[in-house]
């Protein structure tokens, strides 16, 4: 390789190296025992959840269907499943048939849903122990249950043109149980809070995409190529 410009070279070197450094600083567990990469994925799904909690809002959507009556059935594949998610039904009030897999559920929706809420709002304060206490199994597999149960109601609640109850099913599996579940055992941080550490971590970002860049840049105008752009001759 020959090189014909050395000053610009040098920078796109000097550029690229330090870049080089900078990477391998990332990957090493210098942030409190965390790598660049894991320390920035933790700050974000802790500003994420700070920025997740709909648990008030979703349970004044649970107060307006109070009262109304909620009869679904829907079918599991696995028995200990049919089992543990009709504790959830169980424990929140509603009567509970199962046949061949197929769970029949007879309860007040208000009630029902709340009971979830309420899990959700454990999760989301990583306090899973109240969950296992109340049903007998791990945590983390009630909110399952308690999503596919709903998911294959708020299905079939469409299908009989029970558009409002369905909304609010939905509801509480987006905002309350997804929620809860995907940020278990994560703390919550403000976004208002750690503005600096945000702005600075989306700046770092930006700067050091551009740092190699133009490292790259300043090394090919140091070996002759350049670029530059071309005008199209009409035919005449």
């Amino acid at each position: 390789m020959i090189i014909r410009n050395k000053k610009p070279f040098a920078v796109g070197a000097i550029f690229a190296i330090s870049f080089i450094g900078v990477l391998l600083m990332i990957f090493s567990p210098v942030f409190g025992g965390k790598n660049g990469l894991q320390y920035a994925d933790d700050t974000f799904n802790k500003l994420a959840k700070g920025s997740s909690y709909f648990i008030p809002k979703v349970s004044k959507e649970v107060e307006k269907v109070a009262g109304k009556p909620m009869v679904a059935s829907f079918k599991l594949e696995d028995k200990e499943q049919v089992e543990n998610t009709r504790k959830l039904f169980e424990t929140a009030g509603a009567k509970v048939e199962v046949t061949n897999d197929v769970i029949l559920v007879n309860g007040d929706m208000a009630a029902i849903l709340g009971s979830a809420v309420k899990d959700a709002d454990s999760m989301y304060k990583n306090d899973g122990k109240a969950i296992t206490d109340r049903y007998g199994y791990d945590e983390k597999q009630v909110m399952k249950n308690w999503w596919f149960a709903f998911s294959k109601m708020e299905k079939s609640m469409k299908k009989e043109k029970l558009i409002a109850e369905a909304k609010v099913i939905g509801e509480v599996n987006k905002k309350a149980i997804e929620p809860g579940y995907n940020f278990y055992k994560i703390d919550a941080n403000k976004v208002s809070e750690h503005a600096g550490i945000l702005s600075g971590l989306l700046m770092f970002y930006v700067l050091y995409t551009m740092w190699w860049g133009y490292g790259i840049f300043f090394m090919f105008e140091g070996v002759g190529l350049t670029m530059k752009k071309s005008k199209v001759k009409k035919e005449a």
